[in-house]
């Protein structure tokens, strides 16, 4: 086990604001303030340097501890969080972020997202002008979207102000997303996939299983390496140290395009979440 403070080779992805995001980081949605502290710390140890958490997950100040624990440096940490649907507007917005940021114990993130676009009332407008300042005031490094469809992109970039770096949306083989990833690569906005192992829904697919014994490697470890391949931000959750360590091990093979199609083509519709369209909180 890898106990050092040395982080693993993980590649980074240049945002379009210049700013540099570890291509794989580890995810902590679903899991609880306690257990967050000992899965971000496993994840620290064992090479991870991108952690993502948002407000509404409850376990921010889990995060924070082990964030504190680990005595990382901050400037090679990239930390995100996001804004929740009941805090959309300008100034529950600017107080969800010093909420967020009090309980990560960080004076800046690397990365604050809309955690939804909550369409109803378009408050998310007013919600990125917030976004905006933080970045302007040096708050945050980077800022952007989650579950963002393309016309909910459209009405921002139209606002005429600060494109989003990223956009992390619910992407896996079974939900390729290609109508949005196409639209975000369009405008110059990374695609982050949230659930990119689709909770395991895919781990057992043939091709996949077929794939991972030719390399010698897990099911999993073959769809991260698809994420990689095809140039997504993708943030793997674990509570298992094993799981965690195993989820970085994606940098010594790869995938034959022959491969990545038949990965490809386990498209299906297959969304676990909320639509982002009907989604409002």
């Amino acid at each position: 086990m890898n106990t050092s403070h040395t982080a693993a080779p993980i590649p980074a992805v240049t945002l379009n604001n210049g700013v540099r995001m570890p291509q794989l980081g580890f995810g902590v949605f679903q899991v609880s303030d306690d257990d967050t502290t000992a899965a971000v710390s496993a994840a620290l140890a064992a090479g991870y340097r991108s952690i993502d958490t948002a407000a509404i997950y409850g376990n921010e100040a889990g995060t924070g501890r082990a964030l504190a624990e680990s005595g990382i440096a901050r400037e090679e940490l990239f930390v995100t969080s996001k804004v929740w649907v009941a805090d959309l507007g300008y100034d529950a917005t600017l107080a969800a972020y010093e909420s967020s940021l009090d309980k990560l114990g960080l004076d800046y993130l690397d990365l604050y997202l809309i955690h939804w676009p909550a369409p109803a009332t378009d408050g998310y407008l007013e919600s990125w002008r917030a976004l905006e300042k933080l970045l302007q005031d040096g708050r945050v490094r980077a800022i952007g979207v989650s579950n963002f469809l393309p016309e909910h992109l459209e009405k921002l970039v139209g606002l005429g102000g600060t494109v989003p770096a990223v956009n992390q949306v619910e992407l896996h083989p079974a939900l390729q997303q290609r109508d949005v990833a196409g639209p975000n690569a369009a405008h110059g906005v990374a695609t982050e996939a949230w659930s990119p192992l689709a909770q395991g829904a895919v781990l057992g697919e043939p091709a996949v299983t077929a794939i991972a014994a030719e390399h010698g490697v897990s099911p999993a470890q073959v769809i991260l390496r698809w994420h990689l391949q095809q140039g997504r931000i993708i943030i793997p959750k674990s509570v298992t140290p094993a799981r965690i360590r195993e989820n970085l091990d994606v940098f010594g093979f790869e995938l034959a395009d022959t491969e990545l199609a038949a990965i490809d083509a386990l498209e299906r519709d297959g969304r676990t979440g909320p639509h982002p369209a009907e989604f409002n909180g």
